[in-house]
């Protein structure tokens, strides 16, 4: 008995077809390419990452910025960094959790602020939680997409035409 394989289109016919599941699946990748562009990204990465220290930040302080003695305390025990005394790096956490965090929101300054941001992850991760890689990780991938591809088109950066 001899098998025919003229009934099973070849690799190329499935690409070439017009309304094959390939080019339904093509046309639906296009359409999400286009939907979910490097702009809506980059906002929704600057926000989400920067709520994150933010909320962060608000824990440390009473007020405007003023630093509770609790975070203090943290930062004599738990937060121990090597170099800095606890007082200068509760200080140097607190501010840079507020100002890095509304710049990436305004998407001011957008990679500069998320490689402060990713330096303090480093820092976090290295230094004060080695066992929480994955939240750290995830910080890490957000900030690095905007250090490498900016703030988009909703930005400041934008705006002011800074790169």
């Amino acid at each position: 008995m001899t098998i025919t394989t003229s009934r099973i289109p070849s690799a190329t016919a499935l690409d070439d077809a017009p309304h094959g599941l390939r080019a339904h699946w093509n046309h639906a990748a296009d359409w999400l390419t286009w939907l979910v562009s490097h702009n809506l990204l980059a906002l929704a990465t600057r926000v989400g990452i920067a709520a994150t220290f933010f909320l962060s930040g608000r824990t440390k302080v009473e007020g405007f910025l003023t630093l509770t003695e609790g975070t203090y305390e943290l930062f004599r025990t738990e937060y121990k960094v090597p170099l800095l005394p606890p007082e200068i790096a509760a200080h140097l956490a607190a501010y840079a959790e507020h100002l890095f965090p509304v710049l990436l929101v305004l998407g001011l300054f957008t990679r500069v602020s998320a490689l402060a941001l990713l330096g303090m992850t480093f820092v976090i991760q290295v230094f004060v939680y080695p066992d929480a890689w994955p939240t750290h990780l995830s910080w890490a991938a957000m900030l690095l997409y905007l250090v490498g591809r900016g703030g988009g088109a909703f930005s400041l950066d934008r705006v002011l035409r800074i790169a």
